[in-house]
């Protein structure tokens, strides 16, 4: 097995190509949310209904920007980590993370065994 774990060059290079493409449509999908936002003019609104579901979209919209923040900051994460080899490797166990694994969740950091424990460990807390 080589010093990278499993993943040879073509494996990386495409999931680093995933995840920027990952990055580049939420950062799209930001903007255009915010293109339309700035282009709601409120006053044309005809009554408190629509005045309310506004809010509620607005409000919203801000969840999902949140959520994407946070889904932001782990695309960075794995693309710095592609950088440095660590990528694909578990953070906990620091064995191969398998591609199967990788390929549904690009940005994990913890191979499925670990992933399994700490929600064992979360639902035992919670």
């Amino acid at each position: 097995m080589s010093e990278r774990g499993h993943l040879n060059q073509k494996d990386l290079k495409r999931f680093k190509k995933l995840l920027e493409d990952s990055r580049k449509q939420i950062l799209e999908n930001a903007r255009k949310t915010l293109e339309e936002e700035s282009n709601f003019d409120t006053d044309d609104l005809p009554d408190e209904i629509d005045q309310a579901s506004s809010e509620y979209a607005r409000a919203m919209n801000g969840r999902i920007r949140d959520r994407e923040k946070f889904l932001l900051k782990k695309i960075d994460k794995a693309l710095a980590r592609v950088e440095d080899g660590t990528f694909g490797i578990c953070e906990r166990c620091e064995e191969p993370i398998s591609a199967k694994r990788l390929e549904a969740r690009p940005v994990t950091t913890l191979c499925i065994r670990c992933k399994e424990e700490q929600e064992k460990k979360e639902k035992s807390y919670g």
